[in-house]
């Protein structure tokens, strides 16, 4: 079976060139920064800088990390954690991580599942002693996910 198409006589399709791509692809890419930095900005606590809140993703990354070593969790979290972890460490995922912007989505939704089940399973107080970065950073967390129920912590020196 072939399939045609018509097209209006003397169209032509258009020629684009490295400069329009270039172009294109700058706008998408400041958008998407645009959007996330928005975003960020929204979750913030109030007094919170967003360069703070941009340091929450590395910092919740060395959570999952201690949360997974911790023998005492059940191995449920533990198992959480791991696939969190791997799926984070992989750079070819559902939306691969080369992509700008909206390659760490996927990676962000993954470790927002298990860190959300993690707290309702063995508690925030369990998360709070592994946190190892300031407390606005936890309370942006926990505004990030919707967890109720923040222990106060404060890091150890």
């Amino acid at each position: 079976m072939r399939v045609t198409t018509r097209q209006a006589p003397g169209w032509q399709p258009a020629a684009i060139d490295g400069s329009q791509l270039l172009i294109g692809f700058g706008t998408a890419l400041g958008l998407g920064w645009a959007v996330l930095g928005m975003l960020l900005y929204l979750v913030r606590s109030p007094g919170q800088s967003v360069a703070d809140l941009a340091r929450v993703f590395p910092s919740a990354l060395r959570l999952a990390a201690a949360l997974y070593r911790d023998r005492t969790l059940p191995r449920s979290v533990r198992r959480r954690m791991r696939i969190a972890l791997i799926y984070n460490l992989v750079p070819i995922n559902i939306i691969p991580d080369f992509v700008p912007v909206i390659g760490l989505v996927d990676n962000v939704a993954v470790l927002a599942w298990a860190l959300r089940s993690t707290v309702r399973i063995a508690g925030p107080a369990v998360v709070a002693g592994h946190w190892k970065g300031s407390q606005a950073a936890l309370t942006a967390l926990y505004r990030a996910l919707r967890l109720p129920g923040l222990p106060e912590h404060e890091p150890p020196p």
